[in-house]
């Protein structure tokens, strides 16, 4: 991945990586995740707390975050089946 030289920036990664976990573990469609993480990085945006260069290279982190089934494994090792149960796709 994509590292990143700003602390605020290694802050909000983790913050909305953990604020999706929180939505996985209760079960949200990846609608809702995408919908989550919109509005946390709309909120940055508006409140100009990262540079343009900063914000532009987290939105396309947590983009191909978000969609990489290994994003979301449980500490046991499996694959957290809420998020991707073939039901759902």
């Amino acid at each position: 991945m994509t590292s990143f030289d700003n602390p605020k920036a290694i802050r909000h990664f983790q913050s909305i990586c953990d604020g999706c976990q929180d939505l996985v573990t209760r079960f949200h469609t990846p609608a809702d995740l995408k919908l989550y993480t919109e509005g946390y990085l709309q909120a940055l945006r508006n409140c100009s707390t990262l540079e343009q260069r900063d914000q532009e290279k987290l939105e396309g982190l947590i983009e191909r975050w978000i969609l990489d089934p290994s994003s979301f494994i449980d500490p046991n090792g499996g694959e957290n089946m809420g998020f991707f149960d073939k039901k759902m796709i």
